[in-house]
């Protein structure tokens, strides 16, 4: 049994060696009868008379027959117990065969399952002889001396193979108090209230996405489950609607030949996707497979989606609609095994098939492998996540244009091509590339603060960490190989950050995770908060189109009351106004008293009216 063991893939593979490995290496006898009266009979008829000995094992109901002159119907107690005769080897005829009065141990059913369920060896042997070993089984981590373990037990006696060849040995689900789950204390969601709110598929994300598949046990909560409804079955479906909003009559082709950076991207990254799923659920590892699965959506919908709207609002770009289309056909049926139910109404949306789940799986061949494009844009979209974050921490938002965009890493060549796709995301008038080196950081102005975690350097350092504070502040330490020495001493990481600076108030700086750093000129001039407010002015008018039920292609006419200074801005910018809420008349009027301000730019307030063009 040991020595199969080893021909078992465990999921996680510790357990292998570990529990269920130890427990064979130390497995008792196993008493498989049961002193009571429900359960499977043993097949075993005695002497009722211990002076002629006797002891018959019966493997077959041809063989009851063949003894007892009656084909049982019944193999339970009470009727099993009625077959008696004489016995043999008594020759006055009065001592009889009768069974005795154990039960098998319910264990040994559930061991016998692999076989018993075909009615093997009676019939269906070359089916058996080809399904096992099982594929696959699944079971809580207890099951290592359960049924994972009578199956092995009675699979390595019978046939010298293990019952199963791959295995998941999930850990425990627990209340959301991280207790037991319990009926009386009702420490966990109602399942029907979950599937009726948010659906069966958020309950079995929730599952097959957490570590409880890798061991771990795992506490069952509302808002975990709605985690995954945000992370990754929203915009999933969200992507659909987008896609049959916009469709119209174009009848969609699967293809992969759109030569549009943005469509290479999304297919590049497609390809990538399939491969790495496959290779998690190859290896049984559920939780990693959703993790790539969300990763990929919110790239679809936050990046590929939102940079291309403008393709998809003109209704004539076909390589847009088919690469969409494309994508989220072939996202349908990677994620078919995690959620079934929203994948197969998607699926059969866009393709009018019968089922995804009657598909065959993606070919990654199927798809391009561009791995520079992946890993620009993918810098890309890190740059321009640094970016928004020093937005939001220096209080500009996204409308307000700035001036310049510094990114400052190694390959920085790579992203030039993509410089007006930054300019557009971070709403900045130009976007510079420069070669990160070693004397870069002083020619820009830039400086490093050290800033010591006390607590974790406490258990460590302790008196010593007062030191290292004081050290730091006074400048009194150097980064060489990567390793920080403060007064002397060696910090481990996370026993610090080291946060960039500026010595330019008006610029601002951040790290990126890949190496190097973007600085962001903060600088506002009146031209730029000109065009801020006029941006601003379209956020309201957008609103209060969605407000008035207007659908996204309908041509406007809009009414504007604005002070002085928004009338400037909004004379200034019309055609960027008009350009981008579809408005063919824009006026222009003093605010009416008590009118309801909107506020835009900072400090100044307008008013909107919209209406349908031609109304």
């Amino acid at each position: 049994m040991v020595e199969l063991n080893q021909d078992i893939n465990w999921v996680p593979s510790n357990v292998k060696d570990g529990q269920f490995g130890m427990w064979l290496s130390n497995a008792r006898d196993w008493s498989i009868s049961r002193n009571r009266y429900w359960g499977s009979p043993i097949p075993v008829w005695k002497s009722d008379n211990p002076e002629f000995p006797r002891i018959d094992v019966y493997g077959s109901l041809d063989e009851l027959e063949r003894d007892f002159g009656a084909r049982p119907e019944d193999l339970h107690r009470p009727k099993i117990d009625e077959l008696v005769r004489a016995n043999p080897d008594d020759p006055s005829g009065q001592s009889m065969m009768r069974r005795i009065p154990d039960v098998l141990d319910v264990w040994f059913d559930s061991g016998s399952m692999p076989f018993a369920q075909v009615h093997y060896p009676f019939d269906n042997q070359q089916w058996f002889d080809s399904h096992n070993p099982a594929d696959f089984i699944v079971e809580y981590i207890g099951q290592t001396r359960g049924w994972f373990y009578t199956m092995h037990v009675l699979s390595a006696a019978l046939f010298d193979r293990p019952a199963f060849s791959n295995v998941i040995s999930h850990g425990i689900v627990l209340g959301s108090d991280g207790q037991k789950m319990s009926k009386s204390l009702r420490n966990y969601p109602d399942v029907s209230e979950v599937f009726e709110r948010d659906g069966a598929d958020a309950m079995r994300w929730f599952l097959l996405s957490s570590s409880v598949i890798r061991g771990g046990n795992l506490v069952v909560t509302e808002e975990g489950i709605r985690e995954g409804v945000r992370a990754f079955l929203l915009p999933f479906w969200s992507t659909y609607y987008f896609l049959s909003l916009y469709i119209g009559d174009h009848e969609p082709q699967w293809r992969t030949d759109s030569s549009h950076v943005l469509d290479r991207y999304i297919l590049a990254k497609t390809h990538d996707l399939v491969t790495n799923v496959t290779e998690q659920f190859e290896a049984l590892d559920s939780p990693m497979a959703a993790s790539a699965i969300r990763d990929f959506a919110d790239v679809l919908t936050n990046w590929y989606v939102r940079r291309s709207r403008d393709r998809f609002w003109e209704g004539s770009d076909t390589d847009a609609l088919d690469t969409l289309y494309t994508v989220l056909e072939t996202l349908a049926r990677v994620a078919a095994p995690l959620a079934p139910l929203i994948t197969e109404e998607v699926w059969r949306g866009i393709t009018g098939g019968e089922s995804v789940h009657l598909t065959n799986w993606p070919n990654p061949a199927d798809f391009p492998h561009d791995g520079a494009l992946v890993a620009a844009m993918d810098s890309v979209r890190e740059v321009a996540s640094a970016g928004l974050a020093l937005r939001k921490a220096h209080g500009a938002r996204v409308r307000l244009p700035l001036s310049r965009l510094s990114i400052v890493t190694r390959g920085a060549q790579a992203l030039e091509p993509y410089a007006e796709i930054l300019s557009e995301e971070l709403n900045v008038k130009s976007v510079e590339c420069v070669e990160l080196d070693d004397s870069v950081e002083s020619r820009w102005g830039i400086g490093k603060k050290l800033i010591p975690n006390a607590r974790a350097l406490g258990p460590r350092l302790g008196k010593q960490v007062q030191t290292i504070i004081a050290g730091a502040k006074a400048g009194d330490w150097s980064v060489e190989n990567g390793v920080v020495t403060v007064s002397q001493v060696e910090l481990l990481e996370g026993e610090y950050e080291l946060e960039l600076t500026a010595e330019n108030s008006d610029t601002a700086v951040q790290f990126l995770a890949s190496g190097g750093f973007v600085l962001l000129d903060t600088t506002v001039t009146p031209e730029l908060a000109s065009e801020g407010l006029a941006r601003d002015v379209v956020r309201w008018i957008q609103q209060e189109r969605k407000n008035a039920g207007l659908e996204v292609s309908d041509r406007i006419r809009i009414t504007l009351g604005a002070n002085e200074i928004a009338a400037q801005a909004i004379a200034t910018h019309q055609d960027l106004i008009a350009k981008e809420t579809l408005a063919m008349e824009i006026s222009v009027v003093a605010i009416a008293s008590g009118s309801a301000e909107l506020s835009v730019g900072d400090g100044s307030t307008i008013t909107v009216e919209v209406a349908k063009h031609g109304s």
